[in-house]
């Protein structure tokens, strides 16, 4: 590994910034000289990151151009970089299929970190002459640990991410209303504010949610520490997602030892298997289209036909949990 690195990425509390974070700290401890040019304004959710990143930022003025150069960022736009020296990228996608565009940005890059199996396999597949290699995240679990909690007098369901079809937000309420027609013990708590739509989409969205009294809209929080009590604060998450680039939120959710019901597809394949999560396999894909953010290029996971598996895991656990379990 080389001791100087030139890192373009941003810092922010959606995932790519998060995940920015995460690998600055982790190569700065362990020896490598770090300078960090940030993708838009950094954005930290406490004084210890702006300290712990402010030493990066400042480097740059003493930069290693010959260093290697590690990009951090959407695939789509891979054509910029700093220094000379080997340029790596490390992007984030959620579909099957890279369009030209994607793949020319990508084919800029020296070599390519992907955090799962899943997603090197599109990519040499896309890009056949690239050097690819699996990197997967990591939580930091000093902020995301298992507090033990006692079993409190709610059964609380927990998704967490943007607003999206992608992430079946779509499907998700009628879930929780089938697996639980009148039980009122039982919660489902949202956090999933976008903030790349207008307030009258996010309306629209809370609006689909806001029909069953036993659901609770949850602002985004500024801290991953807030994010953590708020997590050891529930009992299982439910992630039926039709293709994601990492999905951090599960990986953060397990860290703190909760159940996880989610799609065996995509990237959190890298760490979701059948002995830490309750699998729903789709038996098809579907055109990767939203309206918004997916125009049908590519495909995603389709969850019809495997809908009532989710429901029967969140019956179950709920089960459990009413039998006296934790």
């Amino acid at each position: 590994m080389s001791k100087n690195i030139n890192i373009l990425a941003p810092i922010n509390n959606l995932g790519y910034g998060v995940a920015s974070l995460n690998i600055c700290k982790a190569l700065a401890k362990r020896g490598s000289r770090i300078s960090f040019f940030p993708i838009g304004q950094p954005v930290f959710s406490s004084q210890e990151e702006a300290n712990e990143i402010s030493p990066l930022l400042q480097q740059q003025g003493s930069f290693d151009c010959t260093a290697p150069c590690l990009k951090i960022w959407h695939e789509h736009s891979m054509g910029e970089r700093v220094g000379t020296g080997k340029f790596v990228g490390f992007p984030f996608f959620e579909v099957n299929k890279l369009d030209e565009f994607r793949k020319n940005h990508l084919s800029s890059c020296d070599e390519i970190l992907v955090a799962s199996r899943w997603a090197q396999e599109i990519v040499e597949k896309e890009i056949p002459s690239s050097k690819t290699h699996v990197v997967p995240l990591g939580v930091d679990t000093s902020v995301f640990t298992n507090t033990n909690s006692p079993k409190e007098e709610k059964f609380v369901f927990f998704n967490c991410g943007k607003w999206e079809k992608r992430k079946g937000h779509d499907l998700l309420i009628y879930l929780f209303k089938e697996a639980f027609k009148h039980e009122p013990d039982v919660e489902l708590w949202m956090m999933c504010n976008n903030p790349f739509l207008s307030p009258e989409q996010s309306a629209q969205w809370e609006s689909l949610y806001k029909q069953d009294p036993r659901v609770r809209l949850i602002d985004r929080v500024q801290t991953q520490a807030e994010l953590a009590s708020i997590m050891n604060s529930t009992d299982c998450g439910i992630f039926p997602s039709r293709a994601e680039g990492w999905n951090l939120e599960i990986l953060e959710l397990m860290a703190t030892g909760k159940h996880v019901i989610t799609t065996n597809y995509s990237a959190h394949t890298e760490f979701c298997d059948e002995k830490n999560s309750m699998l729903v396999t789709p038996q098809n894909k579907e055109a990767a289209f939203d309206g918004q953010f997916f125009n049908g290029f590519g495909e995603w996971a389709s969850l019809q036909g495997v809908e009532q598996e989710f429901v029967t895991h969140m019956k179950n656990i709920y089960r459990e949990w009413k039998e006296g379990g934790k």
